[in-house]
Order: C-alpha cells, then sequence, then structure tokens
C-alpha cells in the first residue's frame, strides 16, 4: 500500500491541497474543542486523518468508513496512535451499543447516502444522553445551484430546510453554524487580541454588519437529546488559517505561473506580428492539373 490513499473525489486525503485541505480540516479542528476527554466516533472517517487529529484531544476514537481500502490505509497510517482504532463498517448500521459514545463526528457523509433518516437515527441511538453529534454538509443553494455544478458522489444535497427538517425528525435540539472560504484582510493589535469587528469595504462605501452576510457553502450542524448538553455557540465566529498560510502561498504561486505564461505569450504574439510583416515570395502560378492534362496551358 502507498503512504498516501488516492485521491479520485469521493473522500478527500491530506495530500489535496488549497481550499478543500482548508474546509475539511477545518471542521475536525472545531469539532476537536468538544471531544475533549470523550469517547467519540468517527463515522465514515475516510482515510483517517481526522480521527487522528480528534485522538489529540479525546479519550478514544473509533473510525469506521464502509470502503475496506480506506480502513486498510488508515489502520497502516495511523493504527499505531494510542486510542485509536478503525474498522469497516456501514454508518446506517453500526456495530455499537445503544448510548456508548459521547460524541459522533461525521463530516460530508449524508449527502452520499439516499438513507438519510436512517443514518441520523443510528446516530442518535449510538449517542449517550447528553451526547453531541457533529455533521457537515453542503447547501445545495450555493453548492450546487449558484455554481451550476454536479458532484457525481452526491446520492442527495439538501438545501438548508431539508436538512433542518431531517434534523428535527431524530434530535430535539440542535444549532447550526455555517462554514466558507473567505479572503480578508486582517488588522490586529500585537499586543492581545480581545475583540473581532467585521467591516465589508468597496469602492464607494463602509458596511460593518453584525455578522457574516455572504451564504455559507456548508452547514456544520450540532445535534442533541437535550437542549441543556449543547455547546454554547451563540454569536462565536472562529478564524482558522495555518502557519505556513498554503492557501495564500498557493495562490501567489498561481499568480506566478499566470505572470510568466502571458509574458510567453505575449513574445509569441509579438513573433506572429513580424512574421506576417514580413513580405512573402511570390509563388509561381501553376497551371490546374486537369489543363496539363489535355496538354492547355
Amino acid at each position: 500500500m502507498s503512504d498516501s490513499l488516492e485521491f479520485t473525489g469521493e473522500r478527500f486525503t491530506p495530500e489535496c491541497e488549497r481550499e478543500i485541505w482548508y474546509e475539511h480540516y477545518h471542521r475536525y479542528a472545531l469539532a476537536a474543542r468538544w471531544c475533549v476527554n470523550k469517547r467519540t466516533l468517527d463515522a465514515a472517517c475516510g482515510e483517517g486523518y481526522g480521527s487522528a487529529m480528534l485522538a489529540r484531544s479525546a479519550a478514544s476514537v473509533e473510525g469506521v468508513d464502509i470502503s475496506s481500502q480506506a480502513i486498510g490505509h488508515a489502520v497502516k497510517r495511523y493504527g499505531s496512535l494510542p486510542g485509536v482504532g478503525f474498522q469497516v463498517a456501514d454508518c446506517t448500521s453500526l456495530p455499537f451499543d445503544d448510548n456508548e459514545f459521547d460524541r459522533v463526528v461525521s463530516f460530508e457523509t449524508l449527502e452520499h447516502l439516499a438513507g438519510q433518516d436512517r443514518l441520523l437515527s443510528e446516530f442518535y441511538r449510538v449517542l449517550k444522553p447528553d451526547g453531541l453529534l457533529v455533521s457537515s454538509s453542503p447547501d445545495k443553494a450555493n453548492y450546487s445551484d449558484a455554481q451550476g455544478t454536479v458532484n457525481e458522489f452526491h446520492v442527495k444535497e439538501l438545501y438548508r430546510d431539508e436538512l433542518e427538517a431531517l434534523i428535527k425528525r431524530h434530535f430535539p435540539a440542535h444549532r447550526l453554524l455555517g462554514q466558507k472560504l473567505m479572503f480578508h484582510s486582517a488588522v490586529w493589535s500585537m499586543d492581545k487580541v480581545s475583540r473581532v469587528e467585521l467591516d465589508q469595504v468597496s469602492a464607494d462605501s463602509v458596511n460593518s454588519p453584525e455578522g457574516i452576510t455572504q451564504a455559507a457553502m456548508y452547514y456544520i450542524a450540532l445535534c442533541v437529546k437535550d437542549e441543556a448538553s449543547l455547546p454554547d455557540v451563540q454569536g462565536r465566529l472562529w478564524l482558522f488559517d495555518d502557519h505556513d498560510e498554503s492557501v495564500y502561498q498557493h495562490y501567489q504561486e498561481e499568480i506566478r505561473r499566470h505572470i510568466a505564461a502571458g509574458g510567453i505569450i505575449a513574445r509569441l504574439e509579438k513573433e506572429i506580428a513580424e512574421l506576417k510583416s514580413q513580405s512573402d515570395p511570390p509563388v509561381p502560378q501553376s497551371s490546374s492539373w486537369w489543363r496539363r492534362f489535355i496538354g492547355k496551358p
């Protein structure tokens, strides 16, 4: 088995670059805050990178996926980590007892299944009475409709009202968070940051909204059996980046590549123009083949 799992577009792998890396890693970084010292299920864990992230703070992590290839890779790459286990399993028929987990984490799973009610029913079953489900799914309106794209691996994407209706059929209480990559210019105190202020600036106006106004690309749902078990997320905004600023570095590299390509194109266009400006030598007019055939000039 290779060190990396081949990326087919169906499931994320850590070797992917750009936005998709941020989207996936930052979901797990957020979920890890609520998994400290908790027995955690990573449902549809893929190649296991998320289980490994959760294991840094969780009491234990059980990663399950329906793909034996993905689980085989996860065991090889992360199986030696303390408190982490992997097994092949169908998330709509989990091989665990009722009320076994404090936390269930399942990102980008719903849209891959037709049996979405069965999935949430299983998550409810294996969660303890005060347990928490952290799940994500793309918003069909912005992920697909607005961009005019179709993800061949998605069986049923949901609009916000459909997602919330599905959740309410199984969990008495929930909160929705929005996720989207956005470009910001950050200005901060060099001493300590204790407040976040948001301004939207255009050529002719400056607006200071009370919250994010852009539509979410993904929803992260926090679902519980009891309202009192919900994490306090009211009015919260989380900002995630990475130390090496990988997305920004990739953006800069693409800009350099475009500038270099533009220079090459400009030189080629100049050469073509110079060739066209040169007078071509006259080409002798030859008689038509049929005139030569009958002996006429």
